[in-house]
């Protein structure tokens, strides 16, 4: 069982939105697609839901046949599961009848049992007659998420799910999702451009660029740790960009040389630093003198700008995050340096990219 989206491509008249993609989710995992506004995520995920025409490609639930450019089986009669960032949920209606919408087909008996069955699931028994507008936002979307899984769906879908709610409820319900999600196995594909909420849902991460192109897949961990491209890099988080040219199997930054990978001589490369990979000291000889410009505390971390003296007007101020406390007006001169481990290197085209001739 699961969602197999094969060799898909969509276009709005002549502006293309995604060309020749493939994803595949098992049944029991959640894939996230992990992308900036407009990149297509939703469309993708309007497609496997049927409610667009797929114009090229195959959409598959298993072995089942649901989406081609000369066939569509309804979005009704798919067996999915939708949970839109609205939660949809209709004001008409108490929260029993808004999780029976989708299953009148079982007998009286049997749609009770599945209303109670899938309320106690997400701890919302106690509303069955409650009406929408007088539950919070969280109660809402458990009422959603309720109503999606209610058929027994054999793929859900999810875009942007936790966008409505308030911070601290977003953890709490992103966290409850995820172990529902997870005791019933269903293969899901969620939608975010938020990454925190794709790296704690998310067995496998899909990130798109701009364009629509998936730049990177894998586990959390691999596209956090190891990315493959500068937008994915940047797309955790405020990072620290340069650029240069390779010499020798490195590149000099200001802030310090940094090992290239296998790049011809000269070849012009991006550089990304994360925040924390940038360390600081008020003592000892490491590292470059700068002058910090602003330091914010942020609860645990400190929220650090600044520049390296006699930086020239062509490189942008750096920011870095240091635990703890740190002064804004440091009584001895600081030092920066960079943490090679949280730096990545990218040749900027393919073509510079290679062994180093002979």
């Amino acid at each position: 069982m699961g969602l197999y989206i094969e060799n898909v491509s969509h276009a709005y008249g002549g502006h293309r939105i995604f060309d020749d993609l493939s994803i595949s989710v098992p049944s029991g995992d959640i894939a996230c697609l992990l992308g900036p506004s407009g990149c297509g995520k939703t469309t993708l995920l309007r497609l496997a839901a049927g409610l667009e025409s797929l114009q090229k490609g195959e959409i598959r639930f298993s072995d089942r046949l649901v989406a081609s450019a000369e066939f569509s089986v309804p979005p009704e009669q798919r067996g999915v599961g939708l949970m839109f960032q609205d939660f949809a949920l209709f004001p008409h209606l108490n929260v029993a009848d808004n999780v029976a919408f989708g299953i009148s087909h079982l007998s009286a008996a049997e749609k009770q049992l599945r209303i109670e069955e899938v309320l106690q699931q997400v701890t919302m028994q106690d509303y069955a007659d409650a009406y929408p507008h007088t539950l919070s936002g969280g109660q809402q979307q458990r009422v959603a998420l309720a109503r999606a899984l209610a058929p027994r769906p054999a793929v859900m879908l999810l875009d942007e799910p936790f966008s409505g709610l308030d911070q601290s409820m977003r953890i709490q319900i992103r966290e409850e999702t995820l172990g529902i999600l997870k005791t019933a196995g269903v293969a899901t594909l969620m939608v975010t451009h938020n990454p925190d909420e794709a790296m704690f849902m998310a067995d496998r991460i899909m990130v798109m660029g701009p364009h629509g192109a998936v730049l990177q897949e894998g586990t959390p961990n691999e596209v956090y740790a190891a990315p493959v491209h500068p937008y994915v890099a940047s797309f955790f988080g405020q990072v620290n960009q340069l650029k240069g040219s390779a010499a020798g199997g490195k590149i000099e930054t200001i802030l310090g040389d940094l090992p290239v990978p296998a790049c011809r001589e000269s070849c012009t490369v991006d550089v990304v630093i994360r925040p924390h990979g940038i360390k600081l000291s008020e003592d000892g000889d490491k590292g470059v003198p700068v002058e910090i410009l602003n330091a914010r505390p942020l609860g645990r971390n400190t929220f650090i700008r600044f520049r390296v003296k006699g930086q020239g007007a062509d490189i942008p101020d750096f920011h870095c995050r240091k635990p703890g406390v740190f002064p804004a007006s440091p009584k001895g001169e600081v030092r920066a340096w960079i943490d090679p481990g949280s730096a990545f290197v990218f040749p900027q085209t393919a073509g510079e990219a290679g062994e180093d001739p002979e």
